[in-house]
């Protein structure tokens, strides 16, 4: 019950509890209660603003089925997140589990996304793909600008891809789109370096220390068949050679270990993208994952505090809420 902070009357609490009532039992608007006991309208408000305050009228939220607001709940308080939104799939099929991640993601930025936004976009993925075409166009503006944070990785193909997902989100969000037209991968720190001084890439890096919101796939150390036939992965030496340094996973091209730890190699020097400490100073990282491959990955992205959302299946976030955390926390804060 919540603490009385007021004494009342007999008098007082009478009409208070018959003003409960009215409002809460028989449907009744305040002005209607006003006019039924001949008093203001603002004195209905205070009485029921005191009933809530005095534990006469409590509020009691009983989730529907098919929601997961207890598991979530539970995910979120155990690794730190802001928000957990879990899609209740009853498959174990990867193309069905993104297309539910998707429409859950969906579902979340539709409600969240304010329309003064500034959205980091990671490279092309599946799952953002799902979650973008399952996007319903909006007839008001819900982002200000949708923002490219990495290069495409792999053939000239994937690049189109990346560009298409950015049109397409800022698309159904009517924001501006901010296109980075180069590699994220390129073959030397000098070569990564020379791009950043081309004025239209800069201009693009620059607004990556101007996002609030930060939207990404989580990639695990093991590319999905998709991602090795359209060539949007690392080759197989760069991926045995991570392997052997404890890499599990990737966000934007950023590899950490089964704690969150970044794995630092030569290949952070020469990827064309946002920055780990760019990453992290954004208010929101929002990861939308899932299946049995990317567990681990989805684990460490969460030890790690590279996202603040996770957006997942049931089956992964009940193994999440029941996995014992590694022993050594060692991810960024």
């Amino acid at each position: 019950m919540a603490q009385k902070t007021r004494t009342f009357t007999p008098q007082q609490l009478g009409l208070m509890v018959k003003a409960a009532r009215m409002y809460h039992e028989q449907n009744m608007s305040q002005a209607e209660i006003a006019e039924r006991l001949n008093v203001s309208q603002s004195r209905v408000s205070r009485w029921l603003t005191d009933a809530a305050r005095e534990g006469i009228v409590r509020t009691i939220v009983v989730a529907p089925a098919g929601t997961e607001s207890d598991l979530e709940d539970a995910v979120a308080a155990k690794y730190g997140l802001r928000a957990v939104v879990i899609a209740d799939l009853q498959t174990e099929d990867e193309a069905a589990i993104i297309r539910g991640i998707g429409a859950a993601a969906a579902g979340y930025l539709e409600v969240t996304l304010t329309g003064g936004n500034r959205v980091g976009l990671s490279s092309w993925s599946s799952t953002l793909l799902a979650t973008v075409d399952a996007m319903s166009p909006r007839n008001v503006k819900t982002a200000e600008s949708i923002v490219q944070v990495i290069g495409g990785v792999g053939n000239p193909e994937v690049q189109v891809r990346a560009t298409h997902l950015a049109d397409r989100l800022a698309t159904v969000t009517k924001a501006v789109p901010k296109y980075l037209p180069a590699p994220g991968i390129v073959s030397s720190r000098g070569g990564r370096d020379a791009l950043l001084e081309d004025p239209f890439v800069a201009d693009i890096a620059a607004d990556w220390d101007r996002l609030d919101t930060l939207l990404v796939g989580i990639g695990s150390i093991e590319p999905s068949p998709l991602l090795r036939e359209s060539g949007n992965s690392l080759n197989e030496s760069n991926l045995k050679a991570l392997a052997v340094s404890g890499a599990v996973g990737d966000i934007c091209l950023r590899f950490f270990d089964k704690y969150g730890t970044l794995i630092e190699s030569e290949l952070n020097d020469r990827v064309l993208g946002i920055s780990p400490e760019q990453m992290f100073r954004v208010d929101r990282r929002i990861g939308i994952a899932g299946g049995s491959r990317k567990y681990t990955a989805i684990r460490a992205a969460a030890e790690g505090n590279w996202i603040n959302v996770l957006i997942t299946d049931k089956e992964t976030a009940l193994r999440l809420e029941s996995d014992k955390a590694p022993s050594t926390l060692q991810g960024h804060t």
